[in-house]
């Protein structure tokens, strides 16, 4: 907005319609104080003063006006009609003008003086503006990253406090800090830890990890430098996202070495305990059916039914015998997987009449999907144990509703087969859990009898198939466990 400041009001008139004639916006003033007021509660980009006022002259207006620091900066154009000699026009520059114009005017020459110092000011201004906006976001990151190193100070401290090995990678995948743990098994905070010769490379691990997005949770043994030793260790890798980007990693190393120690001690008492158990096991079944048989002689005995139901139990503890030698066997990496070409759907087929001849006709079995009759490499036994397995718990968890539904499905890669039932369910949180040894769903513990080792036998061994394993459930409304075999 232009201010024009004349005693004149003829002046004022033809000078306002000038300028809005070209698109100006303009306010006026006919005297020095009015303009000195206007300026102090508006905005101007350019003052048009008129030397010759009376009460308060236009070289006072401009002097008055440098002296504010909201106005000091606002160009000024005098006007004169008379003072048009050197030490006048000297004067008006000293006072703050930028420019000065002698009366008659000349339209022309006024608009071209009045474009280019609006068009001046106004870029002053833009720029003006700009270098706040720019100190003011400078001043915001600075305080942001105060406030970041600040965060960062008291992460680097927590991680410090652990009791583990900490540290944190950058998003490029390289140690951007360790904490004091970190020195008593590497001497470079960029160089990882030393593992076994017979364990996974740290390194090669995380950027297969890195490059999906996925975190990292491996069971390694590190060298401690002073010792010399391998300890087990849980590490731990997991990103840090900020939206939709990997801003960073968190990575902990837990010694778990007496945990290893313990658990393979457990193993080892299983595998010999197991081990011993069988062999009067097997005496004792022999020597019940021998007394079975010569019951059945007389089937008035009364006794055959107490015969029968030992032979029953004793088929339970023989059972529970072998997933015991199996978990010792997958722990020791003896469990033996003899694979060769076989119809999946004639294990399928057995598996289920194994059931129904054992549970009798209150089990309902539907087939759905289409059948793999064809031949792919699997060890038919473990396949047949896997999927006897996760019938029996259909039925077992399953006891207002016998209902089980076997589904085959098949593409070029590999095929799936899942069984579902409409049992109890497992809550969410707790699916990802089951196939851990020894694991039980606290829900069913208290009701159903088990050790919590059947599905971890059979994850162990479709792993070994090189396929997957998983169930999706939904509380009291059943569960769908499934596994899939590649073809090739």
């Amino acid at each position: 907005m232009v201010l024009i400041v004349d005693d004149n009001q003829n002046n004022i008139y033809s000078l306002k319609k000038l300028l809005e004639s070209n698109d100006f916006q303009v306010d006026t003033a006919d005297s020095g104080d009015k303009a000195l007021g206007k300026a102090l509660k508006n905005s101007y980009s350019l003052i048009i003063l008129d030397v010759q006022m009376p009460d308060m002259d236009g070289f006072e207006v401009a002097e008055t006006l440098s002296g504010y620091s909201k106005t000091k900066d606002i160009p000024i154009l005098f006007l004169s009609a008379v003072n048009t000699e050197k030490r006048f026009i000297t004067k008006g520059y000293k006072s703050g003008g930028i420019d000065y114009v002698t009366k008659p005017i000349d339209p022309d020459i006024l608009m071209l003086k009045v474009r280019t110092f609006y068009n001046l000011q106004e870029n002053s201004l833009a720029l003006k503006k700009t270098q706040q906006n720019l100190e003011m976001e400078v001043k915001g990151r600075r305080e942001s990253q105060a406030t970041m190193k600040s965060q960062i100070d008291h992460f680097h401290l927590m991680l410090e406090a652990l009791p583990q090995i900490a540290f944190t990678l950058n998003q490029n995948g390289e140690v951007d800090f360790v904490n004091c743990k970190w020195y008593q098994y590497s001497e470079s905070e960029q160089q990882f830890p030393e593992t076994h010769p017979d364990d996974k490379d740290i390194r090669t691990e995380f950027e297969e990890c890195r490059k999906r997005g996925k975190s990292l949770e491996l069971e390694i043994r590190i060298k401690n430098i002073k010792t010399s030793l391998y300890r087990y260790h849980l590490l731990r890798m997991s990103p840090v996202y900020e939206g939709e980007t990997i801003k960073n990693w968190v990575g902990t190393f837990t010694d778990i070495d007496d945990q290893k120690r313990i658990e393979k001690e457990k193993d080892e008492f299983l595998s010999i305990a197991s081990h011993e158990l069988k062999t009067p096991l097997t005496s004792i079944k022999a020597y019940t059916q021998l007394v079975e048989r010569k019951l059945k002689q007389n089937e008035e005995n009364s006794e055959l039914v107490y015969v029968k139901k030992t032979l029953d139990q004793i088929e339970k503890l023989n059972s529970l015998i072998t997933d015991l030698l199996d978990v010792s066997k997958i722990e020791n990496g003896k469990l033996k997987i003899n694979k060769k070409p076989e119809n999946l759907e004639s294990v399928i087929q057995i598996a289920i009449e194994t059931i129904l001849h054992t549970n009798g006709s209150d089990v309902k079995i539907e087939r759905h999907g289409v059948k793999p009759d064809f031949l792919i490499p699997f060890d038919r036994i473990r396949i047949e144990q896997v999927l006897i397995n996760f019938l029996s718990n259909a039925i077992k968890y399953s006891p207002n509703n016998n209902q089980i539904i076997v589904t085959t499905f098949s593409d070029e890669k590999e095929v799936r087969i899942s069984v579902t039932d409409f049992g109890i369910g497992i809550p969410a949180f707790k699916q990802e859990y089951v196939f851990h040894k020894f694991y039980r769903v606290e829900e069913s513990s208290l009701q159903f009898q088990g050790m919590g080792i059947g599905l971890y036998i059979c994850s162990e061994i479709i792993k070994q198939h090189h396929g997957t394993i998983g169930v999706s459930s939904e509380v009291g409304e059943g569960s769908t466990f499934y596994f899939t075999l590649p073809l090739n």
